[in-house]
């Protein structure tokens, strides 16, 4: 994983793990230390308070988002915000393992939470406009697929939109293969797919 702070991006999976100090890793004690050294712009120090930390941290965060991918997104973020507000931190409220995963917590509720919204009004926006076994958007689209003005207003899509739709036309996945390739429901990958056609039919309609 890579843990990117201000002006450097550390590869923690790459760094040696740091000498043995003689006393526990987590120790409050010495955690305290690190995150006082990290605000005052230690990078070693980061990294061993990373190395000392993450397994809890990535822990607490699949436990919660119950994805891998999406974990070590919240991984990277607490991190950040653990360089970022070092100097913020008192031991006297909270031990510093505590304080991190409160953290943690706060970041992968945050990330369930916005994920679900963008589902929800995707499934309700998929659930109002698509009719099986008839698209008339999928259908006007498809016929014009191999024209470069499709490739090119495909790119504008965003992320979620433009990768199953590449899988389901330029891969030749069903929806039900998109879904499972991207682990997400079949009734979200309609609706990202249904999206993402009337945009481009709307932008190609302008062309």
């Amino acid at each position: 994983m890579v843990v990117t702070i201000p002006n450097k991006a550390v590869r923690t999976d790459t760094l040696p793990r740091p000498p043995d100090l003689g006393f526990p890793d987590r120790s409050r004690h010495h955690l305290g230390e690190l995150l006082g050294a990290i605000a005052a712009g230690d990078r070693a120090a980061f990294t061993e308070f990373y190395h000392a930390t993450s397994q809890r941290v990535f822990g607490l965060a699949v436990h919660i988002v119950h994805s891998r991918t999406f974990a070590e997104e919240v991984t990277q973020e607490v991190y950040l915000q653990a360089w970022t507000t070092a100097d913020r931190y008192d031991g006297t409220r909270a031990a510093p393992l505590t304080w991190l995963m409160m953290i943690t917590h706060r970041r992968a509720v945050d990330l369930v939470r916005s994920e679900q919204a963008i589902t929800d009004r995707e499934n309700t926006y998929g659930n109002a406009q698509f009719r099986p076994g008839h698209d008339v958007v999928a259908e006007q689209v498809d016929q014009q697929f191999d024209h470069q003005s499709v490739r090119d207003n495909l790119a504008r899509l965003n992320a979620r939109e433009r990768e199953s739709i590449a899988l389901a036309y330029y891969g030749d996945h069903s929806y039900r293969e998109v879904a499972d390739l991207l682990g997400i429901p079949l009734p979200t990958v309609k609706s990202r797919i249904r999206v993402g056609l009337k945009q481009m039919e709307i932008w190609l309609s302008n062309d």
